[in-house]
């Protein structure tokens, strides 16, 4: 299994890349770089690519709409070509909070947008013509409007790689199964062993009847907190830490009705205590909607105890179907940081 963190570059860039070089010594296989309303990925990814050479850079993930399919297409060739081969291109719709509050653009089409996003990346890789035709592409010129200029054009450079891996952040019914299809990873959130199969099972089997060969399995990540410790209290306060992040989640990112993650923590059997957080959270009572986070759902999708109940948690995410554990060590500092995730890396083997 495959072991990898989110970055956390408050710090600064230069301050990060110093701890990704500890983390590739300690033997860590993955690195992503998130990208939501902070500094873009791709100037973090550029900078890291130059202070290391064998662990994998990821964006995690690069939003759908405000870089053209060509554009994310030259992106990800170029972060390939500055690491050697070692990046792999995450990609996702994010929420219209971000991409209408914050860049202004209408979120619309998530399913066809990334079915075209995909499909133009690989064409582009290949070195073949990419033709643009209108709104099937996305290209916002209504009929009649334009130069009539436009032609036919292909990638200058040769690419490292004419399939650079494609992870999907992915969470509806839909979308999982599109993921299944087209992609060679799946990213969900909150990823609970024991209930994901109920939630996901039908749409990964119905994209899997339809995926091409040549796509090799499906690379299943998950990112669950890790905290390993021995001390009762400890373990209690690392549980207590995840919570804000669920509650903000479950009760704030979306309006009521449409909110992707309170959806999928009532499909995981959480659905009165959902209802709850959200009610709780959007009418400003942040503290009640954080206490109000079942103990049992965040045990479930975290590794956090002794090493030898971090161990049997690992098992039920492997026997669940993950291959990639990309996850978040909550430590106080760059050197417990880097101390937890080769513990970790120890730990699984």
């Amino acid at each position: 299994m495959r072991v990898g963190m989110f970055l956390n570059y408050a710090g600064g860039f230069r301050e990060a890349a110093d701890e990704v070089a500890e983390l590739e010594q300690a033997g860590i296989d993955r690195i992503a770089v998130p990208e939501a309303y902070s500094f873009d990925a791709v100037s973090q990814l550029g900078f890291l690519a130059a202070r290391t050479s064998k662990i994998t850079l990821a964006s995690g993930i690069l939003q759908l709409y405000t870089r053209t399919p060509t554009l994310t297409a030259m992106t990800a060739a170029g972060l390939d070509y500055v690491s050697d081969g070692r990046f792999e291109l995450g990609i996702g719709a994010s929420g219209p909070q971000v991409i209408e509050g914050f860049h202004g653009v209408r979120y619309d089409a998530p399913l066809g947008r990334t079915r075209e996003i995909i499909e133009i990346c690989r064409m582009t890789w290949r070195r073949e013509p990419v033709v643009h035709q209108g709104a099937k592409y996305h290209i916002p010129l209504p009929k009649g409007e334009g130069t009539g200029l436009g032609k036919p054009l292909k990638l200058i450079n040769h690419p490292v790689r004419e399939r650079i891996p494609i992870t999907i952040a992915s969470l509806g019914q839909k979308s999982v199964e599109q993921t299944a299809e087209l992609a060679e990873g799946w990213m969900p959130m909150f990823f609970h062993p024991e209930r994901a199969a109920g939630v996901w099972g039908e749409a990964l089997a119905a994209g899997a009847a339809k995926r091409a060969p040549d796509l090799g399995p499906l690379d299943v990540f998950a990112s669950p907190a890790l905290a390993i410790t021995e001390n009762p209290e400890l373990v209690a306060a690392a549980l207590a830490s995840v919570k804000p992040n669920l509650a903000l989640y479950i009760g704030g990112m979306g309006a009521r009705g449409k909110n992707f993650y309170n959806d999928l923590i009532a499909s995981y059997g959480f659905e009165a205590e959902a209802a709850l957080i959200q009610d709780l959270y959007l009418s400003g009572r942040r503290d009640e909607a954080i206490a109000a986070v079942p103990d049992e759902l965040v045990q479930a999708i975290s590794l956090i105890g002794p090493a030898s109940y971090v161990a049997e948690r690992v098992a039920a995410f492997a026997e669940a179907g993950v291959t990639t554990l990309n996850v978040t060590p909550l430590a106080r500092s760059s050197a417990e940081r880097v101390a937890l995730m080769s513990g970790f890396r120890a730990l699984i083997g």
